[in-house]
């Protein structure tokens, strides 16, 4: 496919995004997968979340997390911060890369962060000033970007304004979330369209779940588009905690067993993230979604 970007990259948020969706796992735990990601490839991992404890009891050693992991320098590590307070301890924490969200569907902000998507947008200014005043990056997540489990159908041109005006109030970055994988090629079209058309300069992202059988096609879409970026989760972990029905991210390894079929180099080691994708597995306790961690890549022989 000549007429796709040459590489991507591929943000792993499997130890945030997909353990927050898993019963507690222990901190040393967390802190082996994080490290074991480290060595694949994979240049950008989300870590932690900065949530209050009773909200999200799983990201509740954020910090004791943070302080155990062996930063390797070749790898920029973030964390999702819902609100300012939770960015200062984050900031404070050491982190350089923040992600705050706001939904686009008004029901679904509401449960997930108990105000409005005006009021997040007003509070997310305060968080990228506060990253900027400390030398750090914030990029905006606009969840809900392609459908809403409570709402249904979310206006195009409402996804684009959030990130326009995110945009303007100084973000380095906008991913648009599948949060619970209501994505189809054409709905991506239309909404990373509608964005670009607007905003052709614009570093973003975005973030498929699988729940319906579209992530990759999804992906094949983003990238025909020009988009060069995408957030992945390791064995397809993942989901949302406040989306009914979100099943887990599209797998890492199964994004980048796909773009380099298509040609696209993302810098992982295909052999070692799968590796990583059997302990995440056994971390967990249960079997993980991922295809590929069952059948392995095509390049896998059965013997005679």
């Amino acid at each position: 496919m000549s007429d796709v970007p040459s590489r991507v990259v591929l943000r792993e948020v499997g130890p945030r995004d997909g353990l927050q969706n898993e019963d507690v796992v222990p901190t040393a735990a967390k802190v082996e997968l994080i490290d074991a990601l480290g060595g694949t490839g994979l240049v950008e991992i989300e870590a932690v979340s900065w949530v209050h404890p009773r909200a999200i009891p799983q990201m509740a050693d954020a910090a004791e997390v943070w302080q155990a992991v062996d930063q390797r320098e070749h790898v920029t590590y973030s964390a999702l911060v819902p609100n300012l307070v939770g960015a200062r301890r984050a900031l404070a924490a050491g982190f350089t890369e923040l992600e705050v969200v706001v939904s686009a569907s008004r029901t679904h902000n509401l449960r997930n962060l108990n105000r409005t998507p005006e009021e997040s947008l007003d509070q997310i200014a305060e968080v990228v000033a506060a990253a900027h005043a400390a030398g750090a990056r914030c990029q905006v997540i606009v969840a809900t970007a392609f459908g809403c489990p409570y709402e249904g159908e979310v206006d195009p041109a409402r996804v684009v304004d959030h990130a326009v005006r995110a945009i303007a109030d100084g973000a380095d970055s906008i991913c648009f979330g599948d949060t619970t994988g209501m994505g189809s090629p054409p709905r991506v079209r239309r909404v990373v369209g509608g964005l670009l058309e607007r905003e052709p300069d614009v570093e973003l992202g975005l973030h498929f779940h699988d729940t319906r059988g579209t992530g990759m096609a999804n992906l094949v879409a983003g990238l025909e588009l020009g988009v060069t970026r995408f957030d992945a989760s390791v064995g397809g972990l993942g989901g949302c905690p406040y989306a009914p029905g979100a099943s887990g991210n599209i797998a890492t390894e199964e994004a980048v067993y796909l773009l380099h079929e298509l040609g696209v180099e993302t810098g992982v080691d295909l052999d070692a993230l799968l590796d990583v994708a059997h302990a995440a597995s056994r971390i967990v306790g249960r079997e993980l979604p991922s295809r590929l961690l069952k059948a392995g890549p095509r390049t896998r022989l059965t013997p005679l």
